[in-house]
């Protein structure tokens, strides 16, 4: 089976593999196509889509944009963001004000561990951070390499976690602004693992038929963290919502060691057809790929 994974992060957020490493590492390991989805930024799209012409393989342009709704966080994935677009300026604004934000809240969560006792410059953080994107994930590695836990898992437990000692909240979107944000590009917008937050049944499907309103277009129903019974709930949330599916690892590189690329955790296997039924549900809407 020919195999395709629709989520994955680059240097370019907090993933440990650049954009162009990500894309040859795909293409070593026999994926067919890759969407390279970073959190807050498109500044790794150019790098990899060049290194994806470079080896033949099938590159789609992504992001993923958190949002917090009145049950709790949610993540929306977009693919096919296009390189050039009357609204992607002002989409860059917005995901530049995102990243202030994400700025504002490290530095504070910086200020509370060292309140702690882990004395933590924030300038070390940035050292930890390639991209434009920082977060918790690079305060986790800077207080590894000072020695302060055995593994990021301990950090986010005793610390960054939601129930950590110096968590603080992000500031993001509420999830129609995140869906119509993406759908004003043109892009295919996708619900990213909705099982990952233990939201109700009932909740996630009042959601999902909420934002279709504002142009949701897919579920995430494969992922490294879905379960069998996960990914049959979500083939099912879409099928009563008329949304297609997609899937991807979520993969993260040396920040997750645990996720690989393409078959993610357990040998996930995210089949091609998954990748032409988008193309096919674009091609009726009359958008670029």
């Amino acid at each position: 089976m020919t195999r395709i994974d629709l989520h994955s992060h680059s240097t370019a957020s907090d993933g440990s593999d650049a954009p162009a490493d990500l894309v040859r590492k795909a293409h070593a390991l026999g994926l067919a196509a890759l969407a390279l989805t970073d959190h807050d930024t498109l500044a790794g799209l150019d790098e990899g889509e060049a290194a994806a012409e470079e080896c033949g393989l099938e590159f789609i342009r992504g992001c993923e944009l958190s949002a917090r709704g009145e049950r709790g966080e949610l993540h929306i994935l977009g693919l096919w963001i296009p390189g050039t677009h009357p609204e992607l300026e002002n989409f860059e604004c917005m995901l530049r004000e995102l990243r202030e934000r994400r700025d504002k809240r490290n530095r504070t969560m910086t200020e509370r561990l060292n309140a702690l006792g882990c004395r933590l410059d924030y300038e070390e953080v940035l050292a930890e951070a390639r991209g434009e994107s920082v977060g918790r994930p690079h305060i986790a590695a800077a207080l590894l390499r000072k020695g302060y836990a055995k593994s990021a898992e301990e950090i986010f437990n005793r610390w960054l976690g939601s129930k950590g000692s110096a968590y603080e909240p992000k500031q993001v979107l509420q999830p129609e602004e995140a869906v119509r944000h993406i759908a004003a590009l043109g892009a295919t917008v996708a619900l990213a693992h909705p099982r990952l937050g233990r939201h109700s049944d009932v909740w996630l499907d009042a959601t999902a038929r909420e934002l279709t309103a504002h142009g949701l277009s897919a579920v995430e129903a494969y992922h490294s963290e879905h379960s069998e019974a996960d990914t049959r709930f979500c083939t099912d949330l879409a099928a009563r919502h008329g949304l297609a599916l997609c899937g991807g690892s979520d993969y993260h590189g040396k920040l997750k060691p645990d996720i690989r690329l393409g078959t993610g955790k357990g040998g996930l296997r995210i089949p091609l057809g998954i990748l032409e039924h988008l193309k096919a549900e674009r091609r009726k809407l009359g958008l670029p790929m």
